[in-house]
């Protein structure tokens, strides 16, 4: 009895150490104090659904919002009055740039709500929604804790090994265009090169050519020359 009590013990410790290890390590992944929130409304449907579980990117700045993103923010008027409820909405207007303010809207909803869509500032920006992983919210309300939180982990977990896997892909992909198109501009260097040197092969043939044409036209008029005057001198001695 003692002995399993202590196994329980030592499994629940694990269990905790494990928890707390790939929370800390989300947060530093995602530079966010919470990495992911579950949907609790059907503001943004048709998509995100009640029990959605989101994943935020807390490292894109405010100033990168644009227009279209969906971002996590704290409600601009219950903040003010010292309150924090979270928000995930879609940015529908960029107001201003310097200090920069969007407004956005719910998906499902007609228009902006004022005090809650509007007016949004980098002081209650949390982050942009990055990934979205289908109904697992629904563990939190099927399983206790920590059974959920560990499940909720592990998919979280999964798609961080495969949000940077991709990046890296991505990464390699591009090294390899980029050296491939390097390459090519070598290969087409060295056939111009080529190309050069049997055109200045070619030439200089048609000059030896030409220049022994010409040596040959020389030997012979220094031939002829040679005949006459043997001829002449020849010729001088017979009237002689």
């Amino acid at each position: 009895m003692a002995s399993s009590t202590k196994n329980l013990i030592k499994d629940i410790i694990i269990i905790v150490i494990a928890i707390a290890v790939i929370w800390f390590g989300l947060q530093a992944v995602f530079g966010t104090p919470n990495p992911f929130y579950v949907v609790s409304s059907g503001s943004m449907i048709p998509v995100l659904q009640v029990h959605d579980v989101i994943v935020v990117e807390g490292n894109t700045p405010f100033q990168d919002v644009k227009k279209g993103d969906i971002i996590v923010f704290y409600s601009p008027k219950l903040y003010e009055q010292g309150k924090e409820r979270v928000i995930v909405h879609r940015v529908s207007l960029l107001m201003g740039e310097d200090p920069k303010i969007v407004r956005t809207r719910g998906d499902a909803n007609a228009a902006s709500i004022a005090g809650t869509d509007y007016p949004i500032t980098e002081k209650e920006y949390l982050g942009k929604v990055e990934h979205v992983v289908p109904q697992v919210g629904y563990i939190t309300q099927i399983l206790q804790p920590p059974i959920n939180y560990i499940i909720i982990a592990v998919i979280i977990g999964v798609m961080v090994v495969k949000h940077f896997a991709g990046k890296e892909k991505k990464k390699i992909e591009f090294q390899y265009t980029k050296d491939k198109s390097v390459d090519g501009d070598s290969n087409d260097v060295v056939e111009n090169n080529k190309d050069e040197s049997v055109s200045d092969i070619h030439y200089k043939g048609i000059v030896d050519g030409d220049s022994n044409r010409t040596l040959d036209n020389n030997k012979d008029s220094e031939y002829t020359k040679s005949s006459d005057k043997d001829e002449s001198v020849d010729g001088d001695k017979k009237e002689l």
